[in-house]
Parts: structure tokens; C-alpha cells; sequence
């Protein structure tokens, strides 16, 4: 059972999509607002009003994941009303919701980070603590590919998605700022490096001579990670606790310990109010039935 569990990053104050102007007519009204008010992942992308997030959770379910963990702000209301009242064990569409809440320090106005929610939520929930687990963002629309490669393609308890650069469909400038992955022969994570100085980018070419960025999707084993997260370094320029560095921590005392699981493809994400226009099209010709 340890192998169905998926965590979802919603915690984060989408501050970047309130705060940005569009000037042309692509978005309704209601879309607008939406954009301005809610969650990135409780935005709707379809004609039917269907956020985001249905779509991931989607994706999860036909991978063959059943527990699901959603961290959200303290503020979570419209979150339950679409995946349940109850702060755990919530039945949507036979998966099992349950809702971790991301408290923000009192001396701080936004979230102290991924690393900082993956360990209130392990708090919150012990069983992660024993278990290995899937943790990804809830602005991504991950496939069902890459989340079933975490979930049983691989033997490792410490993995992440390693994404061929060159298959991303984003501007050169938006994927410029992607993290750059670098991995030995035997796939072996050595280095990660969030918001890469160009000159480096040279440096993180793989024998294959591409480009390995992260899209910010793991499996971690919770009995190890733990400590990890709990003890995680802040960030000196982005002041926040990063999975990355947490990751790289880990791997000082157990080097290769995380495995790169190859794709190539296109993982669509919903950062700017264009992206809503952008997702909305490529979810038509996915049907999610009677969700």
C-alpha cells in the first residue's frame, strides 16, 4: 500500500499569479477572477468548470495511486468543497482525500516553503514517515506516464522524473529558469541546481549531450527523507526551505541514494494567467467521464 501514496504541494500563496496584469481579451471574467482569488489548482481550465486539479487527480488514479495528500493554507474551505468535508478520508471517485494544512511561521506573511510543507505534513500524518511516497506540484498536469514510473517502475525508494530539456514546449526564457539536473552513467543523482547561472548550463549536459531539468516531482523514502525536511536549510536569496536542498542534503550522507528516471515530454503548467488559455486547450481531447 506504501506504493499508492502521493503528496500534492497546493500550499503555496500563488502570489506571482494575482499579482500579474493581462491586457488582452484570452480570459473571461469569471476566469479573471478566479485567477486573482483562487489557488492555481482550483482554477477552471475546461468548458465544464473542472479545475486543474481534477485532472491531476485523474492522472494519479489511473497510475494506480489510492491516498492522496493535498497540503493546502489554513485556509482550505474551497478545497474541501470539491474533495470532501473531512480533513482525511475523504472518498473522490474512489480515492481516498486526505488534507494537510501548511501553518505560516508568525514571523513571516507567505509559506516558508515546499521542504517546510512536505514536513508539516509528515507531521501531521506519521504514516509518511514509514512509507515511501510520490510528492509533486498541483500547478503541473503530470501524465499518467510519469506518475507510474514513481510509483512502480522502479526499484529505488529515491527518485525523481529527470526531463529531457529539449521536449519542454515553454519559451526559452521560462525553461532557462528550470532546475538542471546532473547524473552519473548509472543515472545517480550528483547535483541539482535550482534558477541555473547560463554559464553552467554547458556543464550539465548528460552523455547524450541534452539537458536534464526537474520538474519538481519525487518519490522519497519518509523514513529516511524526514530528518531531512525537519532539518532543511533555508535558502540565503529565496529565503524558503527547498525539496532540492533537503534532497542534496541527503545525499551528502548517502550518495547515490536518488535515482533520474528518463521522459521526454511536455508537462503543461499553470504559473501565469496565459497558461490558463494555454491548459484549456490542451485538456479537450481529455475525458474525464463522470467526474
Amino acid at each position: 500500500m506504501s506504493k499508492s501514496n502521493l503528496v500534492i504541494l497546493a500550499g503555496g500563496a500563488s502570489s506571482r499569479m494575482k499579482k500579474q496584469s493581462i491586457e488582452d481579451n484570452s480570459l473571461s471574467k469569471e476566469q479573471r477572477t478566479q485567477a486573482n482569488q483562487r489557488s492555481k489548482s482550483l482554477i477552471s481550465i475546461d468548458d465544464s468548470g473542472r479545475p486543474l486539479m481534477d485532472y491531476l487527480l485523474y492522472n494519479a488514479k489511473k497510475a494506480g495511486y489510492q491516498n492522496l495528500y493535498i497540503i493546502t493554507g489554513k485556509e482550505n474551505s474551497l478545497f474541501k468543497s470539491f474533495y470532501g468535508e473531512q480533513n482525511s478520508n475523504n472518498d473522490f471517485h474512489g480515492l481516498t482525500i486526505n488534507f494537510a494544512v501548511q501553518e505560516i511561521p508568525k514571523n513571516r506573511v507567505k509559506p516558508f516553503g515546499t521542504a517546510d510543507a512536505l514536513y508539516q505534513a509528515m507531521e501531521q500524518y506519521p504514516i509518511l514517515q514509514t512509507s515511501s511516497f510520490t510528492v509533486c506540484n498541483s500547478d503541473n498536469l503530470y501524465s499518467i506516464k510519469a506518475l507510474e514510473l514513481l510509483r512502480c517502475k522502479t526499484e529505488s525508494q529515491n527518485a525523481l522524473i529527470s526531463y529531457n530539456r529539449d521536449a519542454l514546449l515553454f519559451s526559452s526564457e521560462r525553461i532557462s529558469r528550470f532546475a538542471l539536473m546532473l547524473f552519473d552513467k548509472e543515472l545517480n543523482l550528483k547535483d541539482i541546481i535550482e534558477k541555473p547561472d547560463r554559464n553552467l548550463t554547458e556543464s550539465f549536459k548528460g552523455d547524450d549531450g541534452k539537458l536534464r531539468v526537474s520538474m519538481n516531482i519525487f518519490k522519497f523514502d519518509g523514513n529516511l527523507f524526514f530528518d531531512y525536511v525537519k532539518n532543511c536549510k533555508v535558502h540565503p536569496t529565496r529565503n524558503e526551505k527547498e525539496l532540492p536542498t533537503a534532497l542534496m542534503e541527503m545525499l551528502k550522507e548517502y550518495p547515490n541514494n536518488v535515482k533520474g528516471i528518463s521522459l521526454s515530454e511536455h508537462v503543461p503548467d499553470l504559473t501565469s494567467k496565459e497558461d490558463i488559455v494555454i491548459l484549456k486547450e490542451w485538456v479537450k481531447n481529455i475525458d474525464l467521464g463522470d467526474w
